[in-house]
This record gives C-alpha cells, sequence and structure tokens, in this order.
C-alpha cells in the first residue's frame, strides 16, 4: 500500500496517477471527496479528511509500506509555521506507530538551513523529526522553486505591464517543472531503494534568472520590451496581502524565502549532476505559461 497526501495538487496527482497506471495499490489522501474520484475510478483508496488532525493521519497510515508526506499550502494561514510543524509532527507520529517502513518526503533546497529560508524552514522541521527515525528509510526529496510559481506573475503583467518578485534580476538560480519532481517521487517509490535517511534533489536543467525569464515571456506573449522589477521584501509582502492571495503571515515567509535566494543561503548545500538535472526547459514552460496567459 502506497499512501499519498497532498493528492490533487499538482505533484501528488501526477505521483498517484503513474503508481495506479503501474498497478499499484495506492491510497490517495485530500480534503474534497469529490477530487479523489478520479483516482477512485482507477482503483485507488480514498481517504478524505485534515491532515492537521493526527488521529486521522495514524489512521490513514495503517498498513502502508510507503508514504509520501506532503505539507499542504494553507495561503491564508495567520501562522503557518505552527501549522507545518503540527502536519510533520501528526507524519512522524504515524509513521512510527504503523511500523511504516518508506517515507518520502516532499522538501526544497534551503532546507537545510532550518532558519533562514523563510516558508522553506518548516520543511527543515519535518526533515528534522524523521531524522531521528532508525527504523525508517527516509527520503527528503528537495526540488528547487518551481517553474509553475511563474504563474504568478500573469496578473502583475496584465495589469500593471511588468514582471516583478524580491528575487535579483540577475540572480541565477535552479527553477523545475513540478511534472518532473513528481517523475523523480514515482520512480523512488516504485523502487523503493533507498536506506537509511537520504537526500535527492531535483533541480532541473539549469539555472536561469528572473531577467531571462521575464525575456522569454515578454517575446512569446508579443510584448518584447516586458521589464523584470525586483520589489522590496515590505513591498512584495503588502503586494500578496492586497490581491488577496495570502494572509501576510504567509507572505511574509515568501518574502524570507526570496531573502534567503538573495543572500546566497538557500542554494548553498547542492551541486548540480546528470543525475539531478531533471529534464523540462524554461524554453518548454513558457508555452505552458503563454497558454495559460491567454485563457
Amino acid at each position: 500500500m502506497y499512501v499519498i497526501t497532498g493528492a490533487t495538487g499538482k505533484i501528488g496527482k501526477l505521483l498517484s496517477t503513474e503508481l495506479l497506471a503501474k498497478g499499484q495499490k495506492v491510497r490517495v489522501v485530500g480534503r474534497s471527496a469529490e477530487k479523489l474520484q478520479e483516482f477512485v475510478a482507477k482503483g485507488a483508496e480514498a481517504a478524505v479528511g485534515d491532515v492537521n488532525d493526527a488521529a486521522f493521519v495514524n489512521k490513514i497510515f495503517e498498513g502502508a509500506k510507503a508514504v509520501f508526506c506532503l505539507i499542504p499550502p494553507n495561503t491564508h494561514s495567520d501562522d503557518f509555521r505552527s501549522e507545518q510543524k503540527r502536519v510533520s509532527k501528526n507524519y512522524a507520529s504515524a509513521v512510527k506507530a504503523n511500523n511504516v517502513k518508506y517515507a518520502i518526503l516532499l522538501s526544497s533546497i534551503g532546507a537545510h538551513l532550518r532558519d533562514g529560508a523563510g516558508i522553506v524552514d518548516g520543511l527543515g522541521d519535518m526533515e528534522e523529526y524523521f531524522s531521528e527515525m532508525k527504523d525508517v528509510n527516509v527520503l527528503n526529496l528537495r526540488p528547487t522553486y518551481f517553474m509553475e510559481n511563474v504563474f504568478g506573475q500573469i496578473g502583475m503583467i496584465k495589469n500593471m505591464g511588468i514582471a516583478g518578485t524580491p528575487v535579483s534580476g540577475d540572480l541565477k538560480f535552479p527553477m523545475v517543472a513540478s511534472k518532473d519532481i513528481a517523475a523523480v517521487a514515482a520512480k523512488r517509490m516504485l523502487a523503493l531503494d533507498f536506506t537509511g535517511n537520504s537526500i535527492e534533489y531535483v533541480l532541473g536543467p539549469r539555472d536561469v534568472s528572473y531577467n531571462e525569464i521575464t525575456h522569454l515571456i515578454g517575446k512569446a506573449i508579443g510584448k518584447p520590451d516586458l521589464k523584470y522589477v525586483q520589489f522590496s521584501y515590505e513591498e512584495n509582502t503588502k503586494g500578496m496581502v492586497d490581491s488577496g492571495y495570502c494572509s501576510h503571515n504567509v507572505a511574509s515567509l515568501m518574502s524570507g524565502l526570496a531573502e534567503g535566494l538573495n543572500k546566497g543561503l538557500v542554494g548553498n548545500h547542492y551541486q548540480r549532476t546528470p543525475e539531478n538535472s531533471s529534464p523540462t526547459t524554461i524554453e518548454e514552460f513558457v508555452q505552458v505559461f503563454v497558454y495559460a496567459y491567454n485563457q
């Protein structure tokens, strides 16, 4: 039995679909029975509930050989770090109680800091709780910045005629497509070839900057003069809150991640290799961005 938390999200959906396609027994976890129905139609067992509930998590991990642990993003939380810790502790306790032998944690680059990467610090907490387990094989999956985060620029481009975040426009850093993260997770779950407590990075094919991304997007949407603007952390936090996208707490944590990137802290713990360089290019992603932009 494979248990997939966050099964209706981008990564969880692709992972669950791949496991089911390979004929595996899968329990998909989410808060909406309706959204889980597509997996049930393919043979999955649905578990509907909230992973903030320790008793629920303990129940859904019963009989599992391997679990995929993802902390659902609650963008309107007023104390998301506490929520991250609570969910992480629920996962760790349920793994222990049910004698689960394999766990893949959806973590991130920057999690090694434990403090200094904003919203990623909560993923560092999850890694820490699982690091204490001696009888569980744990894979800390650390993807980089999602290419899909760039979708957040659509409204700004349409309404303000610019693109912008608090990340320095010249800073080159790795970006990855969520489908490539799901592919790595599926490969490792099907093989269950990890032992002890290990780390795997998923870094996309190359490092890119927001200036480069903005140039590619501008050309693709017919705005070749599109400019990228670096906002202050305060401006970014205020803008995210004013747009209704998230709470002040979550916006501050996201600005904290940008600050960690700018300071070179988030990306100082890995080395790019052919093995951790996933295939989807930023040029390929821009075509997806254009489709979304035009909807």
